[in-house]
């Protein structure tokens, strides 16, 4: 290796080994959170696409991609990194993502289902 390649190297990874961010990295991963922020709050603010499932799902699609971006460049989980319980970890947070999401909407579900006058207009 030259001695470029060993100072990358050194970067990217800290004296014992253990990958650790650079700036580059935290700034690349902060400006991709604030644009998979603002999109979501854009369509919900502007009414978008004007309707309400469409628009849940595509803030549940930013939503998930985000948690894939903190993973990425501020937790440093790949799949090379502490021999593959990472990549374990992110099955496992994926899994429950999904049960806490789809929990979380059945429940409002429900909840609007069941609580919600059914004709507005005595009010």
């Amino acid at each position: 290796m030259s001695a470029g390649n060993q100072a990358d190297h050194h970067d990217a990874h800290g004296a014992d080994g253990v990958p650790h961010g650079s700036l580059r990295g935290y700034v690349v991963g902060f400006l991709l959170s604030v644009v998979l922020t603002a999109i979501p709050f854009w369509l919900v603010m502007n009414d978008v696409l004007g309707n309400a499932t469409l628009t849940a799902i595509v803030i549940m699609i930013f939503a998930a991609v985000q948690i894939v971006v903190h993973m990425i460049y501020f937790l440093h989980m790949n799949s090379r990194s502490e021999g593959g319980w990472t990549m374990m970890a992110l099955i496992f947070t994926i899994i429950i993502v999904a049960i806490a999401l789809a929990g979380s909407l059945w429940v409002m579900y429900h909840l609007n289902t069941n609580m919600m006058p059914t004709d507005m207009h005595r009010m």
